[in-house]
């Protein structure tokens, strides 16, 4: 069982997006059962909170449940919990380096870096583009299953 954290800022768009749409994807593999997956924040700002209407929103217009989740930080001491821990842009990636010091075990991965179009998956909080995130987090999200 390969059990995978996605990590995003605040933890209400795109990790839980990434959370959703990788949970369906393999679902409709056929291969559910061959993953944990959950989603965490590096920052502290909406925790507690539901996923974004944006998000909620985009989801259900392409079909995909919306996982039920509430926003938690993730913590240090998860570091071993995780085969992948997998994050969206260079913030995300600053503030895991500020959470773990370091990755002994060559888990933590940016999502696109799965594809063959490397790059930051943007963060509609800011550009209010959810069909652009999920284009990004599909592409991601399909990539990496297909690798696993």
């Amino acid at each position: 069982m390969q059990r995978i954290l996605f990590i995003c800022c605040g933890n209400i768009c795109r990790s839980t997006m990434a959370e959703s749409v990788f949970t369906e994807l393999a679902r409709r593999a056929g291969r559910a059962g061959e993953f944990v997956i959950d989603s965490a924040a590096t920052s502290t700002e909406e925790i507690g909170n539901p996923p974004h209407h944006g998000t909620v929103a985009k989801l259900r217009e392409v079909r995909i449940p919306v996982v039920a989740h509430r926003a938690r930080q993730v913590r240090r001491a998860e570091y071993g919990n995780w085969d992948r821990i997998v994050y969206m842009d260079a913030e995300n990636a600053r503030g895991l380096r500020r959470i773990f010091d370091d990755d002994p075990d060559g888990k933590i991965t940016r999502l696109l870096d799965w594809t063959e179009r490397p790059g930051d998956v943007a963060d509609p909080w800011y550009t209010g583009n959810f069909d652009a995130t999920y284009r990004d987090v599909l592409a991601g999200c399909t990539a990496m299953l297909e690798q696993l």
